[in-house]
């Protein structure tokens, strides 16, 4: 990336709109096109919603972080990626993770994976990162494997029929959960 790196900070209600905005952004419609991680030939429909992503700011055992350009203007010119922690035992629940797709391979989406992966260290003392990727995409499930991610060998079905997730242009898909540790306490797994 040739702009400053990234600020991040926590998101709050305020926030709510915009992170929509991006997360359709990069997955769904033609806009997601524009960067590598689209799931537009995979899904129609909503990928979240306002309701989702203001449930995901209101829980006290989450965390909404969110990269932005550390200069002024708009708030929703200004956020670059976003990603979701949750505290879920030991490990910490990743997800919500979206940069916008024309900044997509830049570094923005590493860099906020490090700093998730330090605030899940730093809040929970979680000894792992835990998440879930449509098994189909196998370009994003390998870019996982380059930052440490493994199978772990479970799949969870997707939820075909609820439209709050997409509308399934195929009926075969399904999740793969992908683990990695923190760089957590020592003794950590």
């Amino acid at each position: 990336m040739t702009e400053a790196a990234p600020r991040f900070r926590e998101a709050g209600p305020a926030d709510v709109s915009a992170v929509v905005a991006l997360v359709e952004s990069a997955y769904r419609g033609e806009s997601s096109r524009a960067g590598w991680t689209t799931e537009a030939d995979l899904l129609d429909g909503r990928r979240t919603d306002e309701e989702g992503v203001a449930a995901i700011v209101a829980d006290p055992d989450a965390v909404l972080l969110l990269a932005e350009r550390p200069a002024g203007g708009p708030a929703d010119a200004r956020l670059l990626g976003c990603c979701e922690l949750r505290r879920t035992g030991d490990a910490a629940y990743f997800g919500t993770f979206a940069v916008r797709p024309v900044l997509q391979g830049g570094g923005i989406g590493a860099s906020l994976l490090a700093r998730a992966d330090a605030e899940a260290v730093r809040r929970w003392g979680s000894a792992a990162l835990e998440m879930t990727v449509i098994a189909q995409r196998a370009d994003l499930i390998a870019w996982y494997e380059r930052r440490g991610f493994t199978a772990t060998g479970q799949r969870r079905p997707f939820p075909h029929g609820d439209e709050r997730f997409g509308v399934p242009k195929r009926d075969d898909l399904e999740f793969l959960v992908l683990r990695r540790a923190t760089g957590g306490p020592p003794g950590a797994a």
